[in-house]
């Protein structure tokens, strides 16, 4: 497989369980990659990505249920990620793809990540590798203590559709473009999504706001419903919705580790991302920590969440029981490599590529 440019054309295909919208790039018989946007996103955030893979592959990106074009079907968050995963198989039977029985591997980000793991848990024999782009912990965002993905509290207060931020969710529902608030979608984009001070091309920057914009708002999308809790800080997982898909009350990839065959995996992260971490500025245990949410009752009863450590635990069991996998940091980058520094990714990207396809 050598470079060449591909043109990312963009369709809707019809699947057993919904119309999905995806892009495409490639040939139908070339080996099938699938691309899986994070949160507030879609599938446009790989398009560069896409049009510079080698020749010879098949690239799929599927906008998720509730974000870009696909049609907008609920979200069951008490499944975790299966309806995610499941129109994920779906799309799979897809004429277009052109899997003809191959084995795909699955290039995921952030939350796209626990989708990938999902599916690899639901098929196995599906899987023939897997890039885990900044993920998502296998046990969830929010609510947790430990490398093991202990509960801070018996109903996972601190997790799901209640700890997105109202004024962003509202600007986003109004499409807003500006940047006059650091709750502005263009404005969590850079301080967020990638390390200040990168800035993508104004075009390109455009693009992926209308990406983030995409995202559909409200208690069957994006964040999710929510319950209260006598826990800080007062709001538990509700049962519909993206932030509770994902919230540990439903979300558990810990059985990656088992699973019979063993694709290889690349992780592959920024070294400052501010999302997925250990600090993550979206955790309300680090937040309690730095004072920014009152209340916090203390390390020792809701400490911030060891985001690496729990899917460095989760892997390592992988690899103890014949799986491998890869760590790879990129300096100087947050939590969107393949835009931040995109040669590099692409290097060690592509290079698993290879070796997966052979």
């Amino acid at each position: 497989m050598t470079g060449s440019p591909h043109t990312v054309v963009a369709r809707t295909l019809a699947t057993a369980r919904l119309e999905i919208h995806a892009r495409l790039a490639g040939p139908k018989d070339g080996w099938p990659v699938v691309f899986l946007h994070g949160n507030c996103s879609d599938s446009r955030f790989w398009t560069a990505t896409m049009a510079a893979l080698p020749a010879g592959l098949r690239a799929v990106a599927p906008d998720l249920r509730g974000f870009g074009a696909t049609a907008p079907a609920p979200i069951d968050a008490t499944r975790g990620m299966r309806d995610f995963a499941d129109d994920l198989d779906a799309l799979l039977e897809h004429a277009e793809v052109g899997r003809a029985g191959r084995k795909v591997v699955l290039v995921a980000h952030s939350a796209g990540a626990g989708v990938a793991m999902q599916y690899a848990i639901d098929h196995p024999a599906n899987v023939g590798g897997l890039v885990l782009e900044a993920p998502i912990s296998p046990v969830g965002f929010g609510g947790t203590r430990d490398a093991e993905g202990a509960p801070c509290w018996a109903d996972f207060a601190g997790s799901g559709g209640g700890t997105a931020n109202p004024e962003f969710v509202k600007r986003i529902a109004a499409h807003d473009r500006g940047d006059d608030s650091p709750l502005a979608p263009l404005r969590v984009m850079r301080d967020c999504y990638v390390k200040p001070p990168f800035r993508a091309s104004p075009d390109e920057e455009q693009l992926l706001l209308d990406s983030v914009l995409s995202t559909r708002v409200g208690d069957a999308h994006y964040p999710g419903d929510l319950v209260t809790s006598p826990n800080w800080p007062g709001i538990a997982p509700g049962t519909r919705g993206m932030n509770n898909a994902f919230a540990p009350k439903y979300f558990d990839l810990r059985g990656f580790a088992e699973l019979p065959s063993h694709p290889p995996v690349l992780w592959i992260r920024g070294a400052d991302d501010v999302i997925v971490s250990d600090t993550s500025v979206f955790d309300l245990g680090y937040l309690g920590q730095l004072g920014a949410v009152p209340g916090w009752p203390g390390a020792e009863v809701y400490p911030p969440q060891p985001m690496i450590a729990q899917t460095r635990a989760v892997l390592d069991r992988y690899a103890a029981r014949g799986g491998s996998y890869r760590e790879h940091v990129i300096a100087d980058a947050g939590h969107s490599p393949h835009l931040e520094k995109p040669a590099e990714f692409r290097d060690h990207v592509f290079a698993f590529l290879r070796a997966c396809i052979g």
